[in-house]
């Protein structure tokens, strides 16, 4: 089986990170690529509203919806919150409308939290259906899950009343996530969880994440008529030349001053020539990049705890190891508390930042690093981690940390490696970091992860999108979305 086979690139289809045995030579054109040109080709143009009750820049996946549509010829309403800048592309594109949706007002925090639950989801149901009703009508709704709650019913009703066709997106279920902050014994949670089973049973079609997340719809719910449609590195997540991660390095040193060097032309990293060459230096320290939403569903102390050990490690054999640069780059509830606790560490040999990037700078700070880490272990164990699809589309290897899904992306020793606790994520940075960077192991090792995450990103997302989505959105014949009806006792046994 081959490095292609096993790294997911696959054909346009479906099942694009488990579809090995059916995987075809890249110059031959399949079946299935047949298809969806014929697909492709019959497509009626109108207007789509996409719909995300969060942020609009800190929602990835519903991002790219929006640009595959809108470069496909669609009209696209994007409504959604805007706490953070969208990238250029998603501002500047004439197919694209972002509705911004108004901010919950702050006077409700100081009501205790039942009310201030309740109130709130009155008011986003309010602002919501404002907004939809004021915007041009689609021929289909496309909705991120979630958060379900007020989204789903008020999407829901909007497209029963206009027939509208209603298409959810299953990034993870809402009540895994409510349940990591409330218990999963809270009423909040039931109620939450009723909603989300009863309202996703309603909707016209269905997308998710993940092989897992399909076959748990099913069974659990029995919400069959579902589309996996894993995530794809768009185009702007791709490995960059060693003359823009120096000119990178230095547009960061204000933010990151551990990436100066020693002179105007030198990073830590790097050195530019009166002739224009850029070099790395022999003995560069390592860069290891993260990204986290800072929440409960990622346990931060994993890290430090490693990084305590590989410092041990480090300092008894400093020959053996490099000096470790880590930059984390998010925001969520529990930064503050993972970065006091990195202020007890003293460590001499590992250096950990954090920084928050523009959209722009992202991709390139992925590319420009030695090595990725995602700690995403998931509420319900069924979603996938993007960041490790972004760091797989800028040609950076993984360290991942396990749960069952997580197979269906990272390939263990083929794309990435997999860790089960902080001591065995010790052993994998150590594994990896020995002889960095000149020994002859470390730089085999690294160009075949290197030649797998190549192949990995020959399928890109609006290519996969145009095989996956573009047939659902195109549909002429609309299948509505169902009237709500009362649960019967074996739907009430699934859940």
């Amino acid at each position: 089986m081959s490095s292609n086979e096993l790294s997911g690139a696959g054909n346009c289809c479906e099942d694009v990170h488990e579809s090995p045995d059916h995987a075809t030579d890249d110059s031959q054109e399949t079946s299935s690529d047949v298809s969806c040109k014929e697909q492709i080709s019959s497509i009626s143009h109108g207007r789509v509203n996409v719909v995300v009750l969060g942020d609009i820049g800190h929602s990835p996946r519903m991002t790219y919806h929006s640009l595959s549509l809108a470069k496909e010829g669609y009209s696209v309403n994007l409504f959604g919150y805007s706490n953070s800048k969208p990238q250029e592309e998603l501002l500047s594109h004439p197919n694209i409308n972002i509705i911004a949706l108004k901010q919950t007002p702050k006077q409700l925090n100081k009501l205790p939290m039942l009310l201030r639950f309740v109130m709130r989801v009155l008011w986003q149901a309010l602002t919501l259906w404002v907004s939809l009703l004021a915007a041009k009508r689609p021929k289909t709704l496309l909705l991120q899950n979630p958060p379900c709650v007020p989204a789903l019913p008020v999407c829901w009703l909007y497209c029963l009343l206009f027939r509208v066709r209603l298409i959810l997106d299953w990034h993870n279920y809402g009540y895994s996530i409510l349940a990591l902050t409330l218990g999963e014994r809270h009423p909040l949670v039931s109620i939450y969880k009723t909603v989300e089973k009863i309202f996703g049973k309603l909707a016209s079609a269905g997308l998710c994440v993940s092989r897992a997340m399909k076959d748990d719809l099913k069974k659990k719910w029995g919400i069959k008529n579902v589309t996996v449609h894993y995530d794809r590195p768009p185009t702007r997540f791709h490995p960059i030349s060693i003359e823009d991660k120096h000119n990178l390095f230095l547009k960061l040193t204000p933010q990151l001053p551990c990436l100066a060097g020693s002179a105007p032309d030198k990073t830590v990293f790097t050195e530019r020539f009166a002739d224009g060459r850029v070099c790395y230096f022999e003995d560069r320290p390592a860069l290891l990049i993260s990204s986290t939403s800072w929440t409960e569903d990622e346990d931060f102390s994993i890290l430090l705890r490693a990084l305590t050990a590989y410092e041990q490690r480090a300092l008894s054999t400093p020959t053996e190891y490099p000096r470790l640069i880590v930059i984390v780059t998010g925001k969520g509830p529990l930064k503050d508390y993972y970065l006091e606790q990195t202020r007890l560490c003293a460590w001499q040999m590992v250096q950990l930042e954090t920084v928050w990037l523009d959209p722009e700078d992202y991709p390139r700070l992925l590319a420009a690093a030695d090595i990725g880490l995602s700690l995403h272990t998931s509420s319900s164990g069924l979603d996938l981690p993007m960041k490790v699809v972004d760091m797989f589309g800028c040609g950076l290897p993984v360290i991942a940390q396990y749960y069952p899904t997580l197979e269906e992306l990272v390939k263990p020793n083929i794309n990435g490696i997999i860790f089960k606790s902080w001591d065995e994520l010790a052993d994998r940075l150590m594994s990896w970091f020995k002889g960095f960077p000149q020994s002859e192991s470390h730089q085999v090792r690294c160009e075949r992860f290197h030649r797998n995450l190549d192949n990995f990103r020959q399928l890109q997302w609006h290519d996969y999108w145009q095989c996956n989505v573009l047939p659902l959105i195109s549909q002429e014949a609309a299948v509505l979305p169902a009237p709500l009806e009362p649960q019967n006792e074996a739907d009430e046994h699934q859940s």
